[in-house]
């Protein structure tokens, strides 16, 4: 069972990236799957979260308009498109599976997703 992020790198403020995650030995299509992001210093925090049903998304406010979450369940992936992005958006970025199948409830606790990936980082130049 794996999850893999990959797609961050080197930006300068105002630039896109577009982030993956695929899964490996695990099952997505069934399950919610969110972004979180560690700034260094800073706690990890719930960025946004793509539903098993791929027409519900949330952002986080400071990413909202900027961030659009997708997924592609044919090839196991969760997709990441950032737009615009600023110096504070600097951070290691994660995604995780939901634990539970077919929830319907918006979990910002990490605790709560049983796979992660092992982080890309995002680097955000001004």
């Amino acid at each position: 069972v794996q999850l893999q992020a990959y797609g961050g790198g080197l930006v300068q403020a105002g630039g896109s990236l577009r982030l993956s995650c695929a899964a490996s030995g695990v099952t997505f299509r069934d399950y919610a799957v969110a972004w979180f992001r560690q700034a260094p210093g800073n706690e990890r925090e719930f960025l946004a979260l793509i539903s098993w049903r791929p027409e519900f998304t949330y952002y986080r406010d400071s990413v909202k308009g900027r961030f659009t979450n997708s997924r592609d369940n044919g090839v196991n992936t969760v997709y990441l498109q950032m737009n615009s992005l600023k110096p504070e958006d600097t951070a290691v970025y994660y995604c995780a599976r939901d634990s539970r199948a077919f929830s319907t409830r918006l979990k910002k606790n990490s605790a709560e997703y049983d796979y992660w990936g092992q982080g890309t980082e995002v680097t955000v130049s001004s």
